[in-house]
């Protein structure tokens, strides 16, 4: 037995001897699917507390070899699903398990961690294998040695694989090194049966140090076929709450709220197309959060107990625009769009509020729906931790922003000029000096006044309607169909009226004929000419029409 090669199964006896143990060993059966084929290459992204040092710990006690392992097993659930090839590779390999954070240090540069590493697995394998003649200076070149020799396939099992880009964040050169240290390690290798990674983060994105592209990811975002071994499923949890003696509602309210989405089996595609199959959609709960209320007995926040709120707090403090009053909808119980394509899978990169917000669904702060490709705040438990993170008067401000940007919402449905004119002046006076400038800049603070519309409605700046360009259009989201169609034109120095009969004479309503009926159209207007002596000053008048 050593410390990286084939390592003691003792850390997963542990988690099958404790009190709460949810068998998770049939993900070994989809693993097994893919062991020697191209997509031998896992990487699994999740949050800490969601089980990722677990399952790490059972593909090691299964695949290694350990003559301990097979009564291990020989009673979990892979063997009662699979009776016939449930141990079809059951200790058949040599197995390195490698934690990152065992090797990676703020006070030690990448090379030298890097060095340890290959000394300490090339000194463990030429214990067992003694014969071997080896290069202690090419660990790749060695590890072929090795295989040729034993004919034995290696399974390398990396944890916190991206410890560097968390504990060494602005080590670039440093991540770039180690990059390529793990392509050359895995990729097209014939030593090699599987690589399992894990982390909270998915693969950096390097442009050309896309180095690890032969992975397939299993995120928070896309866990595919892994997905219902994210977390606790609702059947497992309802096994806890029996046992233990909990009310399920009240576990759900806190701990519940995840969605991930599996693979779609082939019979069930056409369905899918149809509108007519979803369930490949999990709800998950966070495990370790369950596991301490089954424990305890009581339902509250373990969340806090593992991560500080700052933690939180310092990601949505950061000066995005946009990002506050993203926060602020999603407290007040909103679903939000985002687009994660641009987030560069680490913890500094960021260009957007977007981006923010796809780092908090990889920790576990929101959850992604894929279907509605919507993120939100999953349950109680998280919510809390949001209170927490926005406790500071900092964001009094914000809250407020997001009471008036409500209201003004309310009575743009409502009709009401004269408040829709009150609100706007209100907003627009809170907003930055230069949005008096033009009528570009009104547009700003237009949209940043109705913001709270991001919940239900899509908006739309300078829509073509082929007889013109409208300067604003929310259009209502398909599961808020019913709301209106809200089309605003604006105008400087001139008057609402002049607005709306833009609107009018180039039949913006027009381009939306299936609204006909349910379309709200505003015409505002103020006077950035004026000086501030003048009692129409930052006055703003607003008509409102139906069509």
């Amino acid at each position: 037995m050593s410390i990286y090669l084939n390592p003691s199964i003792q850390a997963f006896e542990e988690a099958v001897n404790s009190d709460i143990y949810v068998d998770k060993t049939e993900m070994i059966l989809d693993i097994n699917n893919v062991i020697g084929t191209r997509q031998k290459y896992i990487s699994v992204s999740r949050p800490r507390r969601f089980g990722k040092t677990m399952a790490a710990d059972m593909l090691c006690a299964y695949y290694g070899k350990n003559k301990e392992a097979e009564s291990l097993f020989e009673q979990r659930k892979i063997a009662k699903k699979s009776p016939d090839e449930w141990d079809k590779y059951l200790g058949k390999y040599d197995v390195i398990r490698l934690l990152m954070t065992d090797f990676i240090k703020l006070d030690r540069e990448v090379p030298e961690s890097i060095g340890i590493l290959m000394n300490r697995i090339l000194g463990e394998l030429s214990e067992m294998y003694p014969d071997v003649k080896y290069d202690d200076k090419d660990l790749f070149y060695s590890l072929e040695k090795f295989y040729v020799k034993s004919k034995t396939q290696f399974v390398i099992v990396i944890d916190e694989w991206d410890a560097v880009f968390r504990i060494r964040k602005d080590d670039v050169e440093g991540q770039k090194v180690y990059l390529d240290f793990l392509r050359d390690l895995l990729k097209d290798r014939v030593y090699l049966a599987l690589a399992y990674m894990t982390g909270i983060l998915p693969i950096k994105k390097y442009g050309e140090h896309s180095a690890l592209n032969m992975f397939d990811e299993y995120s928070m975002i896309s866990p595919m076929a892994l997905a219902k071994y994210t977390g606790f499923t609702t059947r497992e949890v309802e096994e806890l709450c029996e046992k233990y003696n909990m009310d399920k509602k009240s576990v759900k309210e806190w701990y519940d709220g995840y969605i991930v989405s599996e693979n779609i089996p082939l019979d069930k595609r056409e369905l899918f197309r149809q509108g007519k199959y979803d369930e490949h959609l999990i709800q998950i709960f966070g495990p370790l959060s369950v596991v301490k209320a089954m424990r305890s007995g009581v339902i509250g926040n373990y969340w806090n107990n593992t991560e500080t709120y700052e933690a939180l707090a310092d990601y949505i403090r950061m000066d995005y625009d946009g990002l506050r009053e993203a926060i602020t909808l999603l407290m007040d119980g909103n679903r939000l769009k985002v687009n994660f394509s641009k987030y560069q899978n680490d913890m500094t990169t960021f260009q957007s509020k977007d981006d923010i917000l796809t780092l908090l669904i990889h920790l576990g702060y929101l959850s992604y729906d894929a279907e509605s490709e919507e993120t939100f705040i999953p349950n109680k438990e998280i919510m809390e931790v949001f209170k927490d993170s926005t406790s500071d008067e900092t964001w009094v401000d914000s809250f407020v922003a997001l009471k008036k940007s409500k209201e003004l919402l309310e009575a743009t449905w409502n009709c009401d000029e004269n408040k829709v004119a009150e609100l706007v002046e209100l907003s627009h006076d809170r907003a930055d000096k230069k949005t008096y400038n033009n009528e570009a800049a009104l547009s700003y603070a237009i949209m940043h006044a109705y913001y709270a519309a991001q919940a239900c409605y899509t908006e739309i700046r300078e829509l073509d309607t082929g007889k013109g360009y409208a300067d604003i259009v929310f259009v209502p989201a398909p599961k808020y169909s019913n709301k209106p169609l809200i089309i605003i034109e604006l105008k400087n120095g001139k008057s609402p009226e002049d607005a709306m009969q833009q609107i009018i004479d180039r039949d913006y309503a027009g381009r939306f004929a299936h609204y006909k009926g349910n379309i709200i159209a505003l015409g505002i207007n103020y006077d950035g000419s004026l000086k501030s002596t003048d009692k129409n000053y930052k006055k703003h008048s607003c008509v409102i029409r139906k069509f």
